[in-house]
């Protein structure tokens, strides 16, 4: 017996299930028959069901899925559903006829007494309705009871029904979708007005995660945690906080029944810790903390008791160059702070991690004193000046005191990275502040200038700068001084220009402080003492003032 060159059809179950309700003699189409002929090559076997021709059937529905092996031989009865027919030879099913045997058993083990439910997933839809199989059986689903959208295509999905109707005459099974939804609409309905009326906390079960909150399940009712009414500490990212599956009390908020939404509080479940926070927390407190949350700027922390606190980036360490907090805290860790703020009005926590560690600044007044010559490393240039890294912590080389060359300074003189070595001129405990200087490590110009110089010495010297307050002139050596307006005299101060010599005398000479000052005023009464010093000493004792008098007047 040859194959004939004949195209199985697509079996369609829906149209197949609508003409069995037709058929009067219901359970026709799953017949026994006998396997004729396999013929591997063409994947296809033939099927004698008592018919005028044989049936065919796919070979692929007479495999091991697994090995791809043969499940029968030729001549072995086999039972199949007849699904369609190309012309008068008819199309078989091995695979509708497991499922109709499976469906057959269960309807003769049906108990009209007890209610089934089933969880199976969509495989056909058609003009009827849909086609739900579960166990190796297929159920009808009529479209008025699936309660699905229309817009939306069901095939596919996993869903949960009720047996309806067993017609065992016609071997068919009805299950409803919209029933048991209906059920649960219902119950829904009661556990919510239930919580609702009583206002009492429940435990629930978190089934989902948003950011916007999470959702519980409360008695087989899933209600809306909002992020804000999670926690006292304000509005949270749940998933910082929960998982799925964790246990939680709730209590409801509100309902809404036509649209089923139930919205649970978790927050108000448990007592608002800041009616009680003065027996909870006080400023100066020391207690242990989980860090919750990094943000660039700083660190929420956890402290228990439903109580969150900022943590400011300027309080994790005294270092005043931290980059990011994560360079110094992880999230999850625990840390030891104090409470710096505690504001009741605004339920706003501060704490301080750097104020639980020792100020570098008091170890390294510990080990250091105003004097002391030391090397550090410059870190960073300013228009200011420049800061050198000593040990752990940073001082301020002021461009003052960098060089007694007054033009320089830490831009023009300095790069960041070089070694310098300083001198140690000030060191302030309660502002953390060490200052520095390079100039000191040198004799000044002026230290050399008052070794051959006094106050009353009349000295020459070029205008270099005007300020309101007077003007500078250099003198010898590098060394700049100072004519005050006022000592200007009889010099006018709109008539002096830039470049041009002047002399004065010296009227202060302060080398510890690098101060020189001049007078121009003061050079006539100067002149005029020296003069008579001159006079006097070039006169004999033994003139008399008369005499002298005199002589003075001759000329």
């Amino acid at each position: 017996m040859k194959f004939e060159d004949i195209e199985i059809e697509e079996v369609d179950f829906g149209a197949m299930l609508e003409e069995s309700f037709k058929r009067e003699e219901s359970g026709n189409d799953l017949v026994e028959g006998k396997i004729i002929k396999i013929n591997e090559g063409e994947n296809q076997a033939l099927i004698d069901i008592g018919r005028k021709k044989e049936a065919i059937i796919n070979l692929d529905q007479l495999k091991n899925k697994e090995d791809g092996s043969l499940l029968f031989n030729e001549g072995d009865k086999i039972s199949v559903v007849v699904t369609g027919h190309r012309g008068d030879r008819p199309i078989v099913s091995y695979e509708m006829a497991k499922k109709r045997e499976a469906l057959n058993a269960f309807i003769d083990s049906y108990d009209e007494t007890n209610e089934y439910q089933i969880e199976g997933i969509v495989t056909k839809k058609n003009k009827g309705g849909y086609i739900l199989e579960c166990d190796g059986m297929e159920f009808f689903m009529p479209r008025a009871l699936a309660y699905f959208n229309q817009k939306a295509d069901p095939v596919g999905k996993k869903v949960k029904a009720i047996i309806t109707k067993v017609d065992k005459d016609r071997g068919s099974v009805v299950v409803s979708r919209k029933e048991l939804i209906d059920r649960e609409k219902g119950k829904i309905d009661e556990i919510a007005e239930k919580l609702l009326q009583d206002k009492i906390v429940v435990e629930g079960t978190i089934k989902m995660i948003t950011s916007y909150g999470v959702f519980v399940d409360v008695g087989g009712v899933d209600g809306l945690v909002h992020y804000s009414h999670i926690s006292h500490k304000g509005p949270v990212n749940p998933s910082k906080y929960y998982k799925i599956g964790d246990k939680v009390n709730v209590v409801a908020l509100d309902y809404d029944k036509k649209k089923k939404h139930l919205s649970l509080s978790m927050k108000d479940a448990c007592n608002d810790p800041w009616n009680e926070i003065d027996n909870i927390i006080s400023k100066g407190d020391t207690v242990n903390a989980v860090v919750s949350n990094i943000e660039p700027y700083g660190a929420f922390v956890d402290l228990g008791n439903d109580l969150e606190a900022f943590l400011h980036v300027s309080e994790i360490s005294w270092d005043k160059n931290v980059k990011h907090p994560g360079d110094y805290i992880k999230s999850g860790q625990t840390i030891k702070v104090e409470i710096i703020e505690v504001d009741k009005d605004k339920k706003r926590l501060r704490v301080s991690a750097k104020n639980l560690i020792d100020k570098p600044i008091d170890s390294f007044a510990s080990s250091h004193k105003i004097g002391d010559i030391v090397k550090g490393t410059i870190t960073s240039l300013t228009d200011f000046g420049a800061f050198v890294k000593i040990d752990s912590l940073e001082g301020l080389l002021h461009n003052q005191e960098i060089s007694w060359d007054k033009s320089q300074n830490a831009k023009n003189s300095l790069k960041v990275g070089d070694e310098v070595e300083v001198k140690i001129i000030n060191i302030d405990t309660k502002t953390g502040k060490i200052s520095l200087s390079k100039k000191s490590l040198e004799d000044s110009p002026l230290k050399k200038f008052a070794s051959t110089h006094k106050v009353g010495d009349i000295v020459n010297g070029t205008v270099k700068d005007k300020k309101d307050f007077g003007l500078f002139i250099s003198l010898d050596d590098k060394v700049d001084a100072l004519i005050r307006t006022e000592d200007l005299a009889p010099l006018k101060f709109d008539e002096v220009e830039k470049g041009q010599e002047i002399s004065g005398v010296i009227v202060l000479l302060d080398d510890a402080n690098d101060k020189i000052r001049v007078s121009v005023r003061r050079l006539e009464r100067q002149q005029e003492s020296d003069n008579l010093a001159k006079v006097n000493k070039s006169q004999d004792d033994s003139m008399t003032l008369g005499d002298i008098l005199k002589d003075q007047l001759k000329k």
